[in-house]
């Protein structure tokens, strides 16, 4: 949370239109000219086009095209705002699309909680729990929209981690690749769960260590859809206290094993605004396998699908709704991987819970209400237009979650497992420069808890 206020030295703004109409029924594309895009690459950009030059267009559908794809370059998150103008002459029409980039360096200073959450965190109020260092994203590298991260933390958790997006490595065939490394090691871990709340053992040293590499091929058809093969490496090592602590943290009181695994995935976003959406849909589903090697453990397979839909229903008011799942089998279960609510994915209301199991299904609405729309806020003392404008728009959102989770491994002990768990409240959201948004929220839960919960990315 604290990491991501940090954040508030970059800008965003909207997006306008110039257009002269046209008279015939149908006109032709007869060129499409880019501006703004002085580290971006032409290609870039026109491969999100679903337009090109010599088609053919139906002049009552030309508005909605252009608009359509305006959202499509919006959403590679490059530019602060893409603007589109054209101009019609004997059936024949000019296109424009005008950008302003954004500051693509990010070295970002990482001050941060080492819990779950900053719910999770707030409880202990323990100040040796943080982490520090720093974060250093580089987006459109080389202008072809590649992404470099580099990571160095320490503190209490400490993390060293490098990533390498490339969204085409063979643009014949629509195919980009993804590499990544990452080295984890923390004076705590979380041993066991009791009354669905997490157990930690410190120790002087590391009890806990990890280690991965992955490489993905992606096939990239645009912006919206995606699909791909990633396979990774792991290798694990825990402390012999908390081998001793829980036996089957990884099975048979191992302390060390290593894995592949294989996954299959593929995402459709056809969401407005892939940072705060009101319109569209979001569909995502994935398969993975997961082989241990030197026997370290049980084969597993695990199979994840979520779909969320967002309704404008006016001008102010929006209405969203999703579900997403988890399937995971094997013929038995360590408790390192008896992983399902309460952490990527979770229950509002629940944050200071964590609900063990293999399978479990979330459903989540809520109504949003648009309570400040501002564009574009002018820093006159800074001339720089990557950084001298903000915009911000507040809302106001009323919400109801569901959930459930199976648990024939650990369930004992932990009341909120194979039990359906309610939440609901009300919640302020802010949206402002470089997609940042940041979420205080009021729930309250089944079980009758009540909590004000921050958060820093969009519910669902």
């Amino acid at each position: 949370m604290l990491r991501v206020c940090l954040f508030l030295l970059f800008l965003f703004s909207g997006a306008a239109v110039l257009a002269e109409p046209c008279d015939a029924p149908a006109v032709i594309i007869s060129g499409i000219n880019l501006s703004g895009n002085e580290t971006t690459r032409n290609q870039v950009m026109l491969r999100e086009l679903t337009f090109a030059p010599g088609d053919t267009v139906a002049s009552e559908s030309l508005e909605a095209l252009l608009q359509e794809n305006q959202k499509r370059l919006f959403n590679l998150r490059l530019f602060h705002h893409v603007n589109y103008s054209y101009i019609c002459q004997e059936g024949r029409v000019q296109v424009q699309y005008e950008v302003q980039e954004r500051f693509y360096l990010y070295p970002v200073p990482i001050f941060d909680f080492a819990d779950r959450n900053f719910s999770a965190w707030l409880e202990k109020k323990d100040f040796d729990r943080i982490d520090y260092g720093i974060s250093v994203v580089q987006r459109n590298f080389r202008g072809r929209n590649e992404e470099v991260r580099v990571r160095v933390q320490r503190g209490f958790n400490r993390r060293l981690e490098l990533s390498y997006r490339i969204p085409y490595i063979w643009r014949k065939y629509n195919l980009g690749a993804d590499f990544a490394v990452a080295d984890y090691r923390s004076h705590t871990i979380s041993y066991t769960n009791f009354n669905n709340r997490q157990y930690f053992l410190e120790e002087d040293g590391l009890p806990i260590k990890r280690t991965g590499v992955s490489a993905g091929l992606v096939h990239r058809l645009n912006v919206q859809r995606q699909q791909g093969l990633r396979l990774s490496y792991h290798n694990e090592h825990i402390s012999d206290s908390v081998a001793l602590l829980n036996p089957e943290y990884y099975g048979q009181a191992r302390q060390e094993r290593q894995y592949l695994r294989a996954e299959l995935f593929r995402v459709i976003n056809k969401r407005n605004n892939f940072a705060y959406p009101l319109a569209g849909s979001y569909f995502e589903v994935g398969v993975a396998q997961t082989l241990f090697l030197e026997n370290a453990g049980t084969p597993f397979t695990t199979a994840r699908v979520k779909y969320v839909q967002y309704v404008p229903l006016s001008d102010k008011y929006f209405y969203m709704a999703g579900a997403e799942g988890q399937l995971r089998l094997a013929g038995s279960y360590a408790f390192a991987d008896n992983v399902a609510l309460g952490y990527r994915s979770y229950v509002r209301g629940y944050e200071l819970y964590v609900v063990g199991g293999q399978h479990y299904g979330l459903f989540k609405q809520g109504l949003t209400h648009q309570l400040l729309d501002i564009k574009s806020i002018r820093l006159k003392f800074i001339d720089n237009p990557k950084f001298n404008s903000i915009p911000l728009s507040v809302y106001l959102n009323g919400f109801t979650d569901a959930g459930y989770v199976v648990d024939t491994a650990f369930e004992k002990g932990n009341p909120l497992t194979n039990r359906l768990l309610l939440g609901g409240g009300l919640g302020l959201h802010v949206v402002t420069f470089y997609d940042i948004v940041l979420r205080g929220e009021y729930a309250v839960n089944r079980e009758g808890n009540r909590g004000l919960y921050f958060s820093a990315r969009f519910p669902f």
